[in-house]
Order: structure tokens, then C-alpha cells, then sequence
């Protein structure tokens, strides 16, 4: 199954689970970086530097900076601009064909020509090749691309898809060159070649060495001489020791709750490391199994939405690291309302959750077994369903435990449909509300709790997807949170903060934390 950029807990938590990889190259020696070098680190490992694979905080923070799209999101900025286009713009009425005009002079950095037939092959390679772990399926809405000449690219779409221009604009959207890579197969030696801001100099377990790429033409203004990209491998200690003392510029990913909370509010004169932090779209959420012999049952759904405290968690469990999330669609998205909220308060109402038990003939506790994994969605998702148990059992209405499983396994049941209760984080692909609804709720969604509502899938996502004015689809995406509300598949817990922690002479790194999710090596400066 394609799980979609589903990733850790709040503010920098934990790394992914998967297996390192190994690379080539030499390695830098251990050091903050001089004469510009600047050296990040982070707890998440870089999965692949393919762009036709990978889907994962880290590898995407590589194709953001090494490779171009069409278009990007600049600093702070939701709607997409030009980056190797000079242009791009719907050519009919229906948003179904996206004519696109590349910069004139673009060169890879191995010094070849980026033409038209590079863009064509780098999304054919995609979809063809279709990898598991890869973002083939956010094209799902594209027939075929055709190159009137070298610099002209037309997406002619199934679909209306008004979409599509912000998912070129991603890490989906990285241009490689056709010279350098199978048109059916995925490059394994672990090098890079694209058109981006940096070259990917060497890559090995441990650490990644970015260049400035001499030959980029974009939008893009370097303010450092490179950046080394140092991984932790999930070793959160390890990454605030490094921090502290002085072995690396920016820790990025990887610093628990407790960490932030106690970098903030510091008072050590002697402490040398500034937390920064920036918005987030990240989320995270609570995946009802509605085909399950208990949250099956709509009394059910509706008892715990009226028993969770998410104000609770938020300060106990994560250190007001994350804000409550009272919908599927985050804070400074389009569209975005407080439909759980206005349906169930923003406190726990057990004489409420009881009446919903009983309207739907529940007289006894309600036996409940709530299902996390450990690392996948951060270091605190166990804590959290503790705590989430309790708040439960304190109601008198519920036997709930919490039961943990590696993530390997967790995937297969979850498809399997053996949990009722389970968890499940996102950081979107693109800063528009169907990112938050489509995988969710569309065909072949990512959350497999059998949930289906003809009039979120046979109208309100197709009529969203066409509209080219995002501000007229509110009242749709407006509706179809209020159905979720009222039907709960789901149940949103928290929206993510994002933070780095900088070192004296570092700056910059406002301008890579917002809900684009793109870390811009070259806003980062040194001195």
C-alpha cells in the first residue's frame, strides 16, 4: 500500500524506522562548518535520493534543494510560483491542460541542457516505475505530456485537477536529467544530478555534502558556501549534545517535546542555542475502523469525540509544543473551520458521550483496545494514547488499554482492518486543503478504516479538485469537514509546531520553517 508522507509526532520528534542507507563518497570530519559551511542535523534519515522513491521528510528536504520543478512555494508563501518555468498556466476552461514554459539557458549541474524532454521523462519515469515508497500516486490525475518544442510542456490531465500546478511545485515534481536515469528503473549508486540550488557532493550513512551548484538558474539566493547534512539516526540525545556543544550549526528534526520546552526556557547565560520556531501544517490523527465490532458503532465514535481533551495532551504530553486540532483541515489552510469543536467542545462532556452510547443501546464499558506504534509518529504517540486510555477509563464509560506494535506490523493489520482505534500523522504534500481531505477520504485512501460518503467522494472532492479560485471552495471544504464531524471516521488531534534550534551566527532558518514544508538550504547564512 502507498502510505502518503505519514510522519513523525510535533516539532522535530522522532526519525523514521526504515533501514539506513548506504551511500557513497568520502565524509566530512566531525565540526561545525567554516567559510560558510553550514552543518544541520537531524534525526530522520534520507531514504532515497531518487526522487522517483522517495516520500519522506528527509529525502524530500534532498530533492528540494538539489533538483528544480516547474514551480515552487517561496518563503512563506501557499500558491506556487515559477522556478525552472518562466511560466505556467491552465490553457482551457475546465483545469484539465497546463501548458508550462520553461526559463531559457537551464543547465543540469553535469553542464547538459534541461529541455522539455526532461520534464516529459522525469514524470513518465515516475508513474512508470510507480515505486511503493515513492509519490507516483499524487499524479493520479495525469493522462499524458506532450512537448510542442524544447522549452513547451503540456500536462493534459483526466480530470479538472486545479491542484495540479501545487503538486509539481513539490518534491513530486523534481526534473532529472533523461541521460542520467533509467526510464524503468530506480538509480541505486546514491548520487544526485538535477538543476537545483545545490549539488549532492557525497552521501554516505551518516552525513550528506551540498555544493552550491554554479550553473542554477531559479529563483532561488544562496547565502552560504554549502551545507553538510548530519544524521542522528533517531538518537535524540545524541542530536542535543551535538547542538550544544558546538558539533553542528542547526539541529532541524529530531528534538523531543521535553527538549524544546527545556531549550525555551532557559536561563543559562552560558547557553549558546536559540530555539526557532516557525508554522506548521503537520497533523495529527485518531483513524476510527468503522467496519469494527466497536468503533463501528456511530455511539461509539461520537462518545470518544466528546471525551478526548486535546488541551490536556497538548500541555501534558507534548509540552505546548503542537496546538489542538478541532478539524482535518490545519490552522492557515483555506478553508479551514472548528467543526469538531462546535460539534463537541473543547472540554470533555461524559454526560454527553453516555447519552450517545445509550442512543445507540449501549449499556455496558465499552471494551476498547487503542493501537500505536512507536517510533513512525513520534516518541511521545505511546505516551499519548496512555493518556488518551485514561481520559477514557476516568469517564466510567470505557475499558481502554494501549497496545504498541513495530511499524512493519502495525502497516499490515491496519490494511488487514484488525484495529478499531489507531493513529495516523500527515505533513501535507502541498499547502491546500485536499491534501487534507482527498488522500483521506478519495479512492484508495491512505487511512483503510472503511469510511466511504458519496457526497464527499461523488461531489464535494471533484468540484473542489476543478475550482481554480481556491478562496471559492471554502463553503464545500467548509461542508465536508461538518460531515466528518458528524460521521467521525476520524477524530484530529493536534496541529504540529515546527522547530530548529540555531547556534550563535546562524541565521535564516525563519524563512525554512512554514507550511510549504520546504527546508531552503539557501536562505541559511552563517556570520
Amino acid at each position: 500500500m502507498n502510505i502518503r508522507k505519514s510522519w513523525p509526532a510535533p516539532v522535530l520528534a522522532a526519525g523514521l524506522a526504515a533501514g539506513l542507507l548506504s551511500g557513497c563518497g568520502s565524509e566530512q570530519s566531525a565540526g561545525s562548518g567554516e567559510d560558510g559551511q553550514i552543518v544541520v542535523g537531524m534525526s530522520d534519515d534520507v531514504q532515497a535520493t531518487d526522487p522517483a522513491s522517495g516520500y519522506d521528510p528527509g529525502s524530500w528536504l534532498l530533492f528540494n534543494n538539489v533538483f528544480q520543478s516547474l514551480l515552487s512555494f517561496p518563503k512563506g508563501a501557499t500558491e506556487p510560483q515559477p522556478e525552472a518555468a518562466e511560466s505556467c498556466k491552465f490553457t482551457d476552461s475546465a483545469t484539465k491542460e497546463l501548458t508550462c514554459k520553461l526559463r531559457d539557458g537551464l543547465k543540469f549541474s553535469n553542464g547538459n541542457e534541461l529541455t522539455s524532454k526532461d520534464v516529459k521523462y522525469s514524470f513518465d519515469r515516475t508513474v512508470k516505475i510507480d515505486d511503493p515508497d515513492g509519490p507516483a500516486v499524487m499524479f493520479s490525475s495525469l493522462d499524458r505530456i506532450t512537448t510542442p518544442d524544447v522549452r513547451t510542456v503540456v500536462f493534459h490531465l483526466k480530470v479538472p485537477d486545479a491542484t495540479f500546478p501545487s503538486k509539481i511545485a513539490s518534491g513530486a515534481g523534481s526534473i532529472v536529467d533523461h541521460r542520467e536515469y533509467p526510464a524503468d528503473k530506480l538509480r541505486e549508486d546514491g548520487k544526485a544530478v538535477g538543476s537545483g540550488a545545490y549539488t549532492l557532493d557525497s552521501y554516505g550513512e551518516n552525513e550528506a555534502v551540498f555544493k552550491v551548484n554554479g550553473s542554477y538558474e531559479g529563483s532561488a539566493e544562496t547565502r552560504n558556501s554549502g551545507v553538510t547534512l548530519r544524521f542522528f539516526h533517531d538518537d535524540r540525545e545524541k542530536l542535543k549534545d551535538a547542538m550544544l556543544g558546538g558539533d553542528i550549526d542547526i539541529a532541524y528534526r529530531g528534538l523531543s517535546a521535553a527538549d524544546i520546552a527545556d531549550l525555551e526556557s532557559s536561563t543559562d547565560a552560558e547557553q549558546k542555542a536559540e530555539v526557532i520556531e516557525g508554522t506548521s501544517a503537520e497533523v495529527q490523527h485518531i483513524v476510527l475502523n468503522t467496519n469494527d465490532p466497536v468503533t463501528g458503532k456511530l455511539g461509539v465514535r461520537k462518545a470518544l469525540a466528546y471525551l478526548i481533551d486535546r488541551e490536556k495532551l497538548v500541555a501534558d504530553v507534548h509540552d505546548q509544543t503542537a496546538s489542538p486540532l478541532y478539524s482535518i483541515i490545519p490552522a492557515g489552510i483555506e478553508g479551514h473551520n472548528t467543526a469538531f469543536f462546535d460539534t463537541y467542545g473543547g472540554s470533555p462532556q461524559p454526560d454527553k458521550a453516555k447519552q450517545a452510547l445509550r442512543a445507540d443501546g449501549i449499556t455496558d464499558k465499552v471494551k476498547l483496545t487503542l493501537w500505536a506504534t512507536p517510533a513512525r509518529y513520534g516518541p511521545a504517540t505511546v505516551e499519548e494514547f496512555k493518556a488518551i486510555a485514561k481520559q477514557l477509563n476516568d469517564s466510567g464509560l470505557f475499558e481502554a488499554d494501549v497496545k504498541s506494535v513495530p511499524f512493519e506490523q502495525y502497516e499490515k493489520d491496519v490494511e488487514a482492518g484488525k484495529y478499531g482505534f489507531y493513529v495516523k500523522g500527515w505533513v501535507p504534500d502541498y499547502p491546500d486543503p485536499d491534501n487534507f481531505t482527498q488522500p483521506f477520504f478519495g479512492k484508495d485512501n491512505v487511512l483503510m478504516n472503511n469510511y466511504t460518503n458519496e457526497s464527499i467522494t461523488g461531489d464535494i472532492i471533484p468540484s473542489t479538485a476543478a475550482q481554480s479560485d481556491r478562496a471559492a471552495t471554502q463553503e464545500q471544504f467548509g461542508r465536508l469537514q461538518d460531515i466528518v464531524a458528524d460521521e467521525v471516521p476520524i477524530i484530529p488531534l493536534w496541529q504540529g509546531k515546527q522547530y530548529a534550534v540555531v547556534g550563535e551566527e546562524i541565521s535564516g532558518v525563519e524563512w525554512c520553517l512554514d507550511s510549504s514544508t520546504v527546508f531552503r538550504f539557501w536562505e541559511l547564512q552563517k556570520g
